[in-house]
């Protein structure tokens, strides 16, 4: 039986709270949209609370969908581009650490969904009313800068994948303006309901397994050589920098927010905890089994390239524009030429990863500033945040393959620079028992999640301050970097010393209570 004075989910009067909030504050899902989950009010009166719900796939199948669309993440064009770069120049032997840095991944998401399903908000509205302003509009500033990059890297994807499809007649720029208009039809489908919409990611993400899956059955990579590559941990000096990008690009800083909000589309009794101990599960089974997937997309990826261009001269050259053109000139064309199939999967991933961060834009915006504007004008807004900059890049780099390359460097930097303020928020969120009740989580996974975060973080700094020793030349640009990197720190610092003092006073207090009780 649970202890009376410990909190189921939070405590009755923020729960009543929290639900008006949402009601009056027009909800990112209105209860119309919500997938309305089977036994929400079946047997209610008999149901015991103490116990778990037995599976059922039919329950599963009603919750399947928001973990597809945190997935496509661990897909987007600047992972392929990791996977590939990886593939070419380390061959197979980063694929063990593709395995554990997408289990890094699943954990870091689970946490935000669980985050979620038990409190009934998402994360950018949780940073909202837990920091002073000052911090959550820093917060909610690196946020948006994280989406911004990650969005240029996958529109640039999208771009570069139409004009190999119409024979280089669009350039960038236009490919660009193109991907762009996906926005309309992003809030075309919300009309149609979220089942409708997850339909539609569902079906590029078939795409992308159908297309690398023909690449890799063309190409027939060395089955026991794939197999050693993930069993077998191998490092040396000359992959390290592929090694740090291929655990770099799977944390994605908007994708930790994006999922806190997704779950919420699941309608069920939340005042129950064995209801909500069942969602829990359901989205655990369902997002474990949409990274399983994405995994192996990943894998045909790199296997493609470690089997065409390891020890090749290549390999030092490749990415995203010149991979297509590469395979053609290595395996010639046929029925259906290796290049375009190579760009009908860049861009299933650009087109799905474009969508997400439209829809991670509208939570991340409405959450931290509590605008509760229409959903096309804050889709207009975010869109129009990532396009503008992401015209003048395409007008730039258009005809530079180099350039580009370089480009994604740096936003893959600028990504990394963000993983701690998106990190650090939720762990100390979902260890927080006043707001988690009993599904905070325990110290066990608490610090597994804390030692995750930090070697993900330090990875990260290291790809930081080793492209930053390259780029940084002059005293004017050294001071500068050197007085962000203080600064930087010291934000960091101070998130972690805000878990730490908070969680402290908040155990304190309840000894003190409980003590109280008992005299």
């Amino acid at each position: 039986m649970a202890d009376p004075h410990e909190p189921l989910l939070t405590t009755t009067t923020t729960t009543a709270t929290t639900t008006t909030e949402v009601a009056e504050e027009d909800a990112d899902f209105d209860p119309s949209e919500k997938v309305h989950v089977i036994g929400i009010n079946e047997n209610d009166a008999a149901f015991d609370d103490s116990k778990t719900p037995s599976f059922s796939w039919k329950k599963l199948w009603l919750f399947t969908g928001p973990g597809f669309l945190m997935s496509i993440a661990f897909l987007d064009p600047g992972n392929l581009e990791g996977d590939l770069q990886a593939g070419a120049i380390a061959g197979y032997s980063l694929l063990w650490l593709l395995f554990w840095a997408t289990a890094m991944g699943l954990l870091i998401q689970l946490l935000s969904a669980r985050l979620g399903v038990v409190t009934g908000r998402h994360l950018a509205e949780l940073c909202r009313d837990e920091y002073p302003n000052w911090a959550r509009y820093l917060l909610w500033i690196m946020a948006e800068v994280a989406l911004i990059g990650s969005d240029i890297q996958e529109v640039i994807g999208s771009a570069i994948a139409l004009k190999i499809l119409s024979h280089g007649f669009l350039p960038l720029w236009c490919g660009v303006l193109i991907t762009a208009s996906d926005c309309f039809l992003f809030l075309f489908l919300e009309n149609y309901g979220v089942r409708k919409l997850e339909a539609v990611f569902a079906f590029l993400i078939g795409t992308m397994a159908i297309s690398f899956a023909w690449m890799f059955g063309d190409t027939k990579p060395d089955g026991s050589d794939l197999l050693v590559g993930i069993v077998v941990p191998k490092l040396s000096s000359k992959t390290i920098q592929q090694a740090v990008g291929v655990v770099g690009c799977i944390i994605m800083p908007h994708n930790v927010f994006l999922h806190s909000a997704l779950v919420q589309s699941r309608d069920f009794d939340h005042s129950k905890r064995g209801r909500v101990q069942e969602a829990l599960n359901y989205n655990s089974i369902e997002s474990t089994f949409a990274l399983v997937i994405s995994f192996i997309i990943n894998l045909f990826v790199t296997a493609v390239f470690a089997k065409s261009f390891y020890g090749t001269p290549e390999a030092e050259s490749i990415g995203l524009s010149n991979a297509g053109y590469y395979l053609q000139n290595k395996y010639g064309g046929g029925m259906f030429p290796i290049l375009y199939i190579w760009a009908i999967g860049l861009l299933a991933a650009g087109q799905s990863s474009t969508l997400t961060g439209t829809y991670a834009g509208q939570f991340i915006m409405g959450g931290f500033l509590n605008l509760r504007l229409k959903k096309w004008i804050r889709a207009l807004i975010t869109r129009s945040c990532a396009i503008i900059p992401t015209i003048i890049v395409a007008l730039i780099f258009d005809r530079s393959d180099d350039m580009l390359d370089v480009l994604n460097e740096w936003l893959n930097v600028l990504q990394s620079i963000q993983i701690p303020f998106a990190v650090i928020p939720l762990l100390y969120l979902v260890s927080k028992e006043e707001l988690m009740g009993v599904f905070k989580i325990g110290p066990v996974l608490k610090t597994l999640a804390w030692l995750v975060a930090a070697l993900v973080i330090v990875i990260n700094g290291y790809l930081i301050v080793d492209f930053l020793s390259e780029e940084a030349t002059g005293w004017l640009f050294g001071s500068v970097i050197c007085a962000v990197t203080v600064a930087y720190i010291a934000f960091i610092i101070y998130l972690i010393w805000r878990g730490l003092t908070f969680s402290s006073w908040f155990r304190s207090s309840k000894s003190k209570s409980v003590a109280t009780i008992v005299n």
